[in-house]
């Protein structure tokens, strides 16, 4: 069953269509992948699913409701949220304090519960520490857990990255490139930490230029090029596919030509 359902979805920058009719589906306990060449709107689909910018037409339709044009926080309240490709951690402070601010219902947002420091407020916030701490430990934070996000090395922001997105209680990440810039030994373990998020029934969707490591975890693959959907199947299928390859290659090609 579709846990997302991309409908004719457009968007256009001053003029510049960006995408031209998206459609494509997210099913649910799976790992989907979106690829395709640089200036296919792979980033742009991402921001009109989750709100950063709003499409000029079609439908977005996540568990059922249609979120199309609804503010990134309250997408995110839904249950669907993303990350970034540079990692958005605020550098002075400690992971586990950035992982903290993305908690869900977070009784300081409140005057009176944050003055009158009720106990229900306590038992929140004992919550929500105990949360951070156990996403820390499941990523490997909890040696750093105290360190400031700007000591971090590249990796171990990417792994805060999906940290920051695993405290706001997610049913579907929106991933945009977890591994760039990573090496190979931690690319292998950030790809472990996302094939155990399936046990825990949180489905993904992510943007990776990587193709090992499309082919090694994605169960389903999307192609994009031109602001279009090019084609989907394994990876397999869609890496043997002629109007792919073409995407891809056929520039350099004809440049070798």
């Amino acid at each position: 069953m579709a846990l997302l359902e991309v409908l004719g979805v457009e968007h256009s920058f001053y003029g510049v269509q960006a995408l031209r009719g998206v459609d494509l589906a997210v099913d649910t306990h799976r790992i989907t992948g979106l690829i395709g060449p640089n200036g296919a709107g792979k980033t742009t689909l991402f921001n009109c699913i989750t709100g950063v910018v709003p499409p000029d037409r079609g439908r977005i339709v996540f568990d059922g409701h249609d979120i199309a044009g609804l503010r990134p926080d309250q997408v995110t309240a839904r249950g669907l949220v993303r990350t970034f490709q540079i990692a958005r951690g605020l550098p002075r402070l400690s992971v586990l304090e950035n992982l903290l601010l993305y908690g869900t219902h977070q009784p300081g947002e409140r005057m009176l519960p944050a003055l009158l420091r009720l106990a229900s407020a306590r038992r929140r916030e004992d919550a929500l520490v105990g949360r951070a701490v156990a996403i820390a430990q499941r990523l490997n934070l909890w040696p750093v857990i105290e360190n400031p996000a700007s000591d971090l090395s590249g990796g171990q922001k990417k792994l805060l990255e999906i940290g920051r997105a695993l405290m706001s209680e997610p049913q579907l990440i929106l991933l945009d490139e977890p591994v760039a810039g990573v090496n190979p030994t931690l690319a292998r373990e950030i790809g472990e930490h996302l094939r155990s998020l399936l046990r825990d029934g949180i489905s993904i969707l992510l943007i990776e230029h990587h193709m090992d490591m499309v082919a090694r975890l994605c169960d389903h693959v999307i192609v994009l090029a031109e602001g279009r959907r090019l084609a989907e199947g394994s990876f397999d299928e869609v890496a043997g596919n002629s109007a792919v390859q073409e995407a891809y290659m056929g520039r350099r090609r004809a440049k070798v030509g």
